[in-house]
């Protein structure tokens, strides 16, 4: 067998491709996406400020439901104990009504920690739906599990402008000798809790009854008449 001829360490085959080039990565610095500073305080504080906002109105409503289990607030009661009406003459020549009505109210505190602030009262007087007369009553304090006396008088004249079917309605009334009257109670009150005093509240106190007119001395029976309370 022939020798093989030197090449010399020589390659005279098909050309070899070079190698891929090699990938670089670049890590940013702080090993995450970039952020831009301002936004991302801005939504820092936004988050710190909802669960803020959140923790207190947990806070609030569990106060709330403490204060209630604990004191277990009910109504105050509105009655017309009584009523006196000595006059009550309507004129349809000048639309004026005179009038002389004394009342008996009682307002019924149930509550055993809560005590109210009266600070202002007025009473109004309506007939057939227009007030023919108003008073103010002095501000008191009502302790709880206490009853307040109120007597509100209203004696004079005014103008009282009735459509058709109210002066309809009065000429029967006065022939029955009984008056469907209806009194308002507009009042600022606060409660007291202890030490704590709330703000001012305005409730509003309707009371419709009938009340007879007394002549000759002599007055028929008042039915006692619960009033409503809107808060």
């Amino acid at each position: 067998m022939a020798p093989e001829p030197n090449l010399n360490g020589a390659y005279y085959g098909p050309s070899i491709p070079p190698p891929p080039p090699t990938k670089t990565y670049h890590r940013s610095r702080g090993g995450g996406s970039c952020c831009n500073p301002c936004s991302c305080l801005f939504n820092c504080l936004c988050t710190c400020i909802c669960q803020i906002i959140f923790t207190l109105l947990i806070i609030i409503g569990v106060i709330v439901l403490v204060l209630w289990l604990v004191l277990r607030p009910n109504k105050v009661k509105f009655y017309v104990t009584d009523a006196t009406l000595t006059q009550f003459d309507y004129s349809t020549t000048n639309n004026t009504l005179y009038y002389d009505l004394a009342l008996n109210m009682t307002i019924r505190n149930p509550n055993k920690r809560v005590g109210i602030y009266y600070d202002s009262v007025e009473a109004r007087a309506i007939y057939g739906g227009q007030r023919f007369a108003s008073q103010n009553v002095e501000p008191f304090y009502q302790g709880h599990k206490n009853t307040s006396i109120l007597h509100p008088v209203f004696k004079g004249q005014g103008l009282v402008l009735l459509g058709d079917r109210e002066k309809s309605n009065y000429i029967n009334e006065k022939n029955l000798g009984v008056y469907e009257i209806e009194v308002k109670l507009n009042m600022r009150i606060r409660l007291k809790i202890g030490w704590i005093k709330t703000h001012k509240i305005k409730p509003k106190i309707e009371c419709d009854f009938k009340v007879p007119l007394e002549s000759n001395g002599r007055s028929g029976n008042f039915e006692e008449t619960r009033c409503h309370l809107d808060w």
